[in-house]
């Protein structure tokens, strides 16, 4: 039988409730899973008070004073989010790190709900950049071959997880930093709708873009961390979950999976994933999606301006202290005019219009999260490299969009991205949930 720490969430809640577990119980084993697994390099800092937390958690249990449906569960948090008594370096030297005096609003939330923030997790510079040695710690190792990255700047986010640390951990999601991970990880990364979930307290990289996510090692997971950091008067991402995804429709974006750049095994194993939806009585229609290039080309015009913009001031004073990567990704930036920004962003009111009408009669669209598996840190020996990825129309247009595992190439995995209307992440979820369901893909946990 699989230790608590490894069964979903919303089981380890009923088993608190129940007292069959205890909140002590759970963080001791996280703790344990922490300490031994630190050579991933997944978590930065690990919460001082955090058997106090349970220990209180426990107490207000036992007497009846239930906090939320997330009470005693512990999770963790990219190093770009406040935490109260904990470090904050958003991966760079360039911050002088301070002990946070309050959370930042999605970590709040969580604590209301009455989950306990255990540690704060890697992330790539200022979520600028990929892998990079010139950092205040080292990148964090993908547990199913330390040899290779875990993807997108929620890197410890996802090697947390992945290496059964945590059941789930905040990350953001600017261009995929959330899908992207979760793909190459073996795990589910839910991108909200952008504006559902208040951010105060999470450092920017594109003000336009940024959106916070979970990232979990189920569907259940990840749409009841969703639910916790959601902003008021939204619809829950966990109210369709566990019913039939008979009658439903997707498109089936295959052409963006048609590219030079794709694994061999990708193809194969999203046709098979698509095929199993369709075993679940969902229809299949394949269709046809936007240029992808063109939509990456203006978010990526839409970041790095905005992201030169949050950086204008520390930038000029202390430029020395951001990584060569870091620096070259932020200067870049100035060579933009306002003549590319406007045609950027008139763009990304083109293509949300475009990806509304692909959605039309449909309930979601699927295609792959990455081209292929994740890369080995050699090939970032040299500065930053292009990862091909599929993600980064849905955060010019907004969508909501969901990672699930689908399979397997070269011993690492490869990921399914749903997407939906504004506004439908119960949709999504269902379907992922449904599919996770019907397949063992999600039950493979990496040789850590």
């Amino acid at each position: 039988m699989r230790e608590w720490i490894d069964r979903p969430m919303a089981e380890q809640a009923a088993a608190l409730r129940a007292g069959t577990l205890t909140c002590e119980a759970l963080m001791e084993a996280t703790l344990a899973r922490i300490e031994a697994r630190r050579g991933l390099d997944a978590v930065t800092a690990v919460a001082g008070d955090a058997m106090e937390a349970a220990r209180a958690a426990q107490a207000a249990l036992t007497d009846g004073d239930e906090a939320g449906p997330l009470h005693g569960l512990p999770f963790a948090v990219k190093d770009l989010m406040d935490v109260a008594g904990l470090p904050g370096f958003c991966g760079s030297t360039a911050v002088d790190p301070t002990i946070a005096a309050t959370d930042s609003a999605p970590v709040a939330a969580l604590r209301r709900a009455g989950a306990i923030p255990v540690a704060k997790v890697a992330t790539y510079e200022f979520a600028l950049t990929g892998p990079a040695w010139d950092q205040p710690y080292p990148p964090a190792k993908n547990p199913w071959n330390v040899a290779h990255i875990t993807g997108g700047s929620s890197s410890g986010s996802a090697a947390a997880v992945s290496a059964g640390m945590v059941r789930a951990a905040l990350g953001t999601d600017t261009g995929g930093s959330v899908r992207s991970p979760a793909s190459y990880c073996g795990i589910v990364g839910l991108k909200p709708t952008r504006g559902r979930v208040p951010d105060g307290g999470v450092y920017p990289l594109s003000r336009t873009l940024d959106t916070v996510g979970p990232l979990a090692a189920c569907v259940s997971d990840a749409a009841l961390m969703l639910d916790a950091i959601s902003g008021e008067g939204m619809d829950p991402a966990s109210r369709e979950l566990g019913l039939s995804p008979e009658g439903l429709r997707i498109g089936f974006a295959r052409h963006w999976a048609e590219d030079e750049a794709a694994h061999p095994a990708l193809l194969p194993a999203l046709d098979d994933a698509v095929g199993g939806l369709s075993r679940l009585g969902i229809g299949v229609d394949l269709i046809e999606m936007p240029d992808y290039a063109l939509a990456e080309a203006a978010g990526s015009v839409i970041i790095q301006a905005e992201a030169l913009e949050v950086h204008a001031e520390r930038l000029a004073s202390r430029y020395g202290d951001y990584g060569r990567d870091a620096r070259i990704n932020l200067v870049s930036g100035a060579a933009l005019t306002a003549e590319d920004f406007a045609a950027a962003r008139a763009h990304a009111a083109r293509l949300a219009r475009q990806v509304d009408a692909a959605l039309d009669g449909f309930d979601a669209i699927v295609t792959a999260t990455t081209l292929g598996p994740a890369p080995a840190f050699k090939a970032f020996e040299n500065g930053a490299v292009w990862t091909p990825m599929r993600t980064f129309p849905f955060n010019v247009t907004g969508h909501p969009a969901i990672s699930v595992p689908c399979g397997m190439a070269d011993g690492l995995p490869l990921g399914l991205q749903i997407i939906g209307r504004h506004g439908a992440e119960a949709r999504i979820c269902r379907i992922a949930d449904a599919f996770e369901r019907a397949t063992d893909h999600s039950v493979h946990r990496p040789p850590v």
